[in-house]
């Protein structure tokens, strides 16, 4: 991938040096200055999600919160590895609030547990949820948006809220209905 984003970056590169030779310095170094701007603002903003995430592991409010949905989420996985369930509880509800990062080495620990149980149909349906990722709180976006100077940021609630739910029941009711045609 890496030799990939170096072709594209030496092409681009070569390309604006032919076509305007005195803006490429200038491009390069505005768009060094966005990048670290940027940067910094999305860094802030998973500082506060991930901090508070943190704070609802230690208080145990995370672990409350999965086992209040450990019965929904035993039948919408079809398993009932407690430790798995709990990974993949707190990998929905991370994603659910659009904590950046924060999903993924949940998400590969219960998925792993899922399939060291053989129930791939549960590993499956914990993918499908995780690329569909249903959220409440876009943060990252929103984030972008404030970075970007967005009047209104916060904006985008309502609609990520719909698309987000609307492609993870529909990707839940695929994965039901192809379960085990693989």
């Amino acid at each position: 991938m890496n030799v990939i984003f170096t072709a594209v970056f030496l092409t681009a590169a070569v390309i604006f040096l032919i076509a305007d030779p005195e803006g490429f310095l200038p491009a390069l170094l505005t768009g060094g200055e966005k990048a670290a701007t940027l940067s910094l603002s999305l860094l802030a903003s998973y500082c506060v999600w991930l901090g508070f995430f943190k704070v609802l592991e230690q208080s145990g409010l995370a672990g409350k919160l999965a086992r209040a949905i450990s019965r929904p989420l035993s039948a919408l996985f079809r398993s009932d590895d407690r430790e798995a369930l709990a990974l993949a509880s707190q990998n929905i509800a991370a994603n659910f609030l659009g904590l950046p990062g924060a999903p993924t080495p949940l998400g590969v620990k219960a998925t792993q547990k899922f399939l060291a149980a053989k129930n791939a149909y549960a590993a499956d349906m914990l993918f499908v949820l995780n690329a569909t990722s249903l959220q409440l709180l876009p943060t990252t976006v929103i984030a972008l948006r404030a970075a970007e100077g967005s009047s209104s940021p916060a904006d985008i609630f309502l609609p990520t809220l719909l698309a987000t739910l609307l492609s993870s029941v529909l990707g839940a009711v695929l994965v039901r209905l192809t379960a085990g045609r693989a």
